[in-house]
């Protein structure tokens, strides 16, 4: 599920491209389902507005991975429950493989997050998410087992885009011309 892209945007395309041949080529990890919910992790958190999209039932924007996780404690329903550990686990993967110099200011020590460890809290939301959802199970628990290995993926991933010439020709339909 792609709520940043949609699936035919050549970032979308790029992103699933590069997870895939870096967690194969140097994770090992040949799962499909895992590489595709990453890569579309990627994608959905593109728009800016998509990695901090939940709110609190007055309307306020989570920005603090202890406010997400407070909602999803403090919530009845397990559909939101399930929703804000997802998010949160998704949430630490992203900050903490994609862009880990970030976590500093993150966890400063003004903020609600200045004593939460993001990978752990990541794995455990991820755990907490797949005992309450049925299709995504298999892979939310295997996020949360294998998080330090496909956050080491995401910044490999990082590393292979920050390697493209921007100054390159593209094409009409955004892929880059090599010769």
């Amino acid at each position: 599920m792609t709520l940043g892209l949609p699936e035919n945007h050549p970032l979308q395309r790029l992103f699933r491209g590069l997870t895939e041949s870096t967690f194969l080529s140097e994770l090992g990890i040949g799962d499909p389902k895992l590489i595709g919910y990453v890569a579309d992790l990627l994608a959905r958190f593109v728009p800016n507005q998509e990695i901090w999209r939940l709110r609190d039932a007055e309307g306020t924007r989570l920005t603090r991975v202890a406010l997400m996780v407070a909602e999803a404690e403090s919530s009845s329903d397990e559909d939101r429950r399930r929703e804000c550990h997802q998010h949160v686990g998704d949430f630490s993967l992203f900050w903490s493989g994609v862009y880990p110099e970030a976590l500093p200011k993150l966890r400063a020590s003004s903020s609600a997050d200045h004593l939460i460890d993001f990978k752990e809290q990541g794995k455990r939301s991820y755990y907490l998410a797949s005992t309450l959802t049925g299709d995504q199970a298999d892979v939310l628990r295997r996020l949360s087992v294998e998080f330090d290995l496909c956050a080491f993926g995401l910044s490999r991933v990082r590393r292979e885009w920050e390697r493209f010439d921007t100054n390159r020709p593209c094409s009409k339909d955004g892929r880059v011309i090599l010769a």
